[in-house]
């Protein structure tokens, strides 16, 4: 059996399709469609601007399933881009009027939970700490002997920093103080009582850019998923220094993230420095595939 998952982000939409057998699965497609709805976001609202902007994708993803008769089986979902709006219940029932899709809007807790379930199906690990940054809000999980002691979303995220922060396409020193202010305020000091972790276990399109940058960077091989601490810090270097030569090397590596790796990046570092871990495995799978074992193949 087939089934497609869509996934519609504050930065980017996504489809998957994946074969499934029983309660094991594979992914056999996948599409992304980049339609920055944190950016549409005005005093708590989605405009109809960018109410059209999450159907525009919706209906592209709709006709590639048509066109790979694959449409029968299709589950779509919503984290903060509808979760954090005043103007929820109209924007669903707009998208619905216009797609035919029903949208299932789950909570920060959630997608927590559904992140960390997720990646626990590509790797083995029994202890850290979970993150998965994306374009409104930041999902964070510390687990221990695969037991969940800490897991909640908080509303930070790459886009909203840039939007909230950024000037120019790239923040300039101010910009940095003021991303660095919302992060201190948006996400508690008191992690400190779960103590040092020994890695950081990555999800989601900032940590995967951030990977791309160091295999640029030749800090680490092409077909490598983990990064050090030292590595962190040095595209630190790249990215918070000389503007010149970090919009010259996003835009090599990744030019449709050049307003959102840096604050996306900053979040990172400052979990990563906060556990002070010494590794950061860079997963490919996360939300999606915690929603189709969670509430799909369940």
């Amino acid at each position: 059996m087939k089934e497609a998952v869509i996934d519609i982000g504050s930065n980017s939409m996504r489809l998957t399709v994946y074969e499934v057998e029983e309660k094991n699965f594979k992914i056999l497609f996948k599409e992304k469609f980049m339609a920055a709805l944190a950016g549409y976001v005005e005093s708590g609202c989605i405009s109809e601007a960018g109410i059209l902007r999450a159907c525009t994708g919706l209906l592209e993803f709709k006709n590639t399933l048509r066109l790979l008769s694959l449409d029968e089986h299709v589950h779509v979902f919503a984290t903060a881009s509808l979760r954090n709006i005043v103007n929820t219940d109209d924007a669903l029932a707009q998208i619905k009027m216009r797609t035919g899709f029903d949208i299932d809007v789950i909570t920060g807790e959630e997608e927590t939970v559904l992140g960390y379930v997720g990646v626990m199906h590509e790797i083995e690990a029994s202890e850290g700490v979970f993150i998965d940054i994306g374009g409104a809000s930041t999902e964070i999980a510390i687990f221990d002997d695969h037991e969940l002691l800490f897991s909640n979303s908080f509303r930070i995220g790459s886009l909203k920093l840039y939007k909230d922060c950024v000037k120019k396409i790239l923040p300039g020193k101010g910009s940095l103080k003021r991303i660095e202010k919302e992060i201190d305020e948006a996400i508690p000091s008191d992690f400190d009582d779960f103590g040092k972790k020994e890695q950081l276990i990555c999800t989601g399109g900032t940590a995967r850019s951030v990977l791309k940058f160091a295999k640029f960077l030749q800090l680490v091989s092409d077909d490598e998923q983990l990064l050090s601490y030292e590595h962190l810090k040095k595209l630190k270097e790249l990215f918070l220094g000389d503007e010149k030569k970090a919009a010259n090397v996003i835009l090599k590596v990744d030019p449709e993230r050049i307003h959102t790796i840096i604050p996306g990046f900053m979040i990172l570092y400052d979990i990563a420095d906060r556990f002070q871990v010494e590794k950061l495995m860079i997963c490919n799978y996360g939300v999606r595939e915690g929603y189709l074992c969670q509430r799909i193949l369940r």
